[in-house]
């Protein structure tokens, strides 16, 4: 079982996915902004985090990069979760550290899959 942090400032978006995770076994943590994800990454130390983009306060983009340059976090697996379908927010938030991205609306096998895949490795492989 693994502790997933779901960062989303919707709450039908963050129970949805916390359905789909702990559907399949794991804990899930929440946070409702990017900032509030920051600082749970660095207080909890999940092994997968589920990142929306569009937030108040610091968004998802600047979130990951926070998450993924930060010593203590660097090693934890963020897979961006948002509506933003361009290719450009692709590449962008690729390039922000995120190790997958997926866009809403999503199938619950699409982002099953993508949880095992991240977890597969296990939270020390990075």
């Amino acid at each position: 079982m693994a502790r997933i942090l779901i960062v989303d400032d919707s709450p039908s978006q963050l129970m949805g996915i916390r359905r789909i995770v702990e559907k399949l076994g794991h804990d899930a943590l929440t946070a409702e902004d990017g900032a509030a994800g920051v600082e749970a990454a660095k207080r909890e130390i999940p092994d997968l985090i589920l990142m929306d983009v569009v937030m108040p306060n610091l968004n998802g983009f600047q979130a990951t990069r926070s998450i993924t340059r930060e010593a203590t976090t660097k090693h934890i697996p963020v897979i961006l979760v948002t509506t933003k379908d361009q290719d450009t927010d692709r590449v962008w938030g690729m390039r922000q550290g995120a190790k997958a991205y997926i866009t809403k609306p999503f199938s619950e096998s699409e982002l099953s899959e993508l949880i095992a895949q991240y977890l597969g490795s296990g939270p020390t492989a990075a």
